[in-house]
C-alpha cells in the first residue's frame, strides 16, 4: 500500500448557522512526503501539515506554522487553519484522526524499479 486515502465528516465552526457535518479527505502520501498529511476541506481547501503535529495533537494542544490541533473533550479534536483569507475551525471525531494515522503507519513508499514494497 502506498498512498492512503480516508473519507471523514467534521464541522466546519462558524459565526453562522453550522452547516452540519461536511465531507473532509485525509490524504497521506509516503513518496510524496513521508513526514507530512494533507487534509482537503470542502471547495479548493486543501492544507499539508506535519504528521507528528496531528499526533501530538490529538494529546494535547500543538501549533506549527499556520496550522493548530488540539483535543476537544474526550472524543473529537480541533483543527484551526490559519491563512491570509482567514480562519477555517474544523471538528472531527478523534476515532477518525486516530484511524488515519495508524493507516499512515502501515503505509510504505513504493520504489520505482523495486520488486516489491522496501523495507528498513
Amino acid at each position: 500500500m502506498s498512498v492512503v486515502e480516508q473519507y471523514a465528516r467534521a464541522h466546519i465552526v462558524t459565526d453562522e448557522e453550522d452547516p452540519g457535518a461536511v465531507p473532509v479527505v485525509l490524504r497521506y502520501d509516503p513518496d510524496r512526503d513521508p513526514r507530512s498529511v494533507r487534509v482537503g476541506l470542502p471547495g479548493p481547501h486543501e492544507w499539508t501539515f506535519s504528521r507528528a503535529l496531528l499526533e501530538k495533537g490529538l494529546r494535547a494542544p500543538a501549533e506549527s506554522g499556520h496550522v493548530r490541533v488540539w483535543p476537544c473533550g474526550r472524543v473529537q479534536a480541533v483543527v484551526e487553519f490559519h491563512s491570509d483569507n482567514g480562519v477555517e475551525v474544523v471538528q472531527f471525531d478523534s476515532k477518525a484522526l486516530i484511524r488515519f494515522l495508524r493507516r499512515t503507519y502501515t503505509a510504505e513508499p513504493v520504489r520505482s524499479g523495486a520488486a516489491g514494497p522496501v523495507r528498513g
